[in-house]
């Protein structure tokens, strides 16, 4: 189990890596590839339970949970396909949607609609512990929905074409993809957020301090 951030003077000393949640490897294979070296993290799988509401409020809650489950700081994601003909649904259902009525069927939710635009949104939540109020993260990519092309192995990836680009987020390079992505743009702010806050982290000198 972690151990949880504390407080040094003015600073904020953490464990020696940040708590990612997740039990899916391809959003895994992306968090690392875009944050790369900047900020210590592992993952883990919690079983943490699929709560209604808000985006945010979801996100937030999340973290709450998770916090309290690893005793330590954690970041937790939410990912959101909202369409606009929709007033944002699916939105943070769309898992649940696209597993009963796959792709097709989420292109069908449209057909009655002249509006095919869409905006993919990722929500990052970082509690640095127990009993302290999280903080977000919001990234947006504004696109359309479109029968889906390209590989098939990451989720609704193959139906939603960013605007500006003439391919599916299945169809881009991975590096194409992350630089322009709801989850390349959250998690910059994630690392800028890190990179301002100047948090340390433990090593074997400042555990025992």
């Amino acid at each position: 189990m972690a151990a949880a951030a504390r407080t040094v003077g003015s600073g904020v000393v953490l464990p020696r890596s940040v708590t990612f949640v997740t039990g899916n490897a391809k959003k895994l294979e992306e968090v690392r590839a875009i944050l790369g070296q900047s900020i210590p993290f592992q993952s883990l799988k919690l079983d943490l339970p699929e709560l209604q509401g808000e985006p945010e409020d979801i996100s937030k809650e999340k973290a709450r949970i998770a916090a309290k489950e690893v005793n330590g700081p954690v970041l937790v994601e939410d990912t959101c396909l909202c369409f606009n003909a929709l007033k944002g649904l699916p939105g943070p259902y769309i898992k649940w949607f696209l597993q009963k009525i796959s792709h097709e069927g989420l292109n069908n939710l449209l057909m009655a609609y002249e509006d095919k635009t869409a905006y993919a949104m990722c929500i990052f939540s970082l509690a640095l512990g127990p009993n302290t109020e999280p903080m977000t993260f919001v990234g947006k990519t504004l696109g359309r929905i479109v029968p889906a092309r390209g590989p098939n192995d990451f989720g609704w990836d193959p139906i939603f074409q960013p605007h500006g680009y003439d391919q599916t987020y299945a169809e881009m390079p991975k590096e194409e993809k992350n630089k322009i992505s709801h989850r390349g743009k959250a998690l910059e702010l994630v690392k800028l957020h890190f990179a301002e806050a100047r948090y340390t982290f433990q090593t074997d000198s400042t555990t025992q301090n």
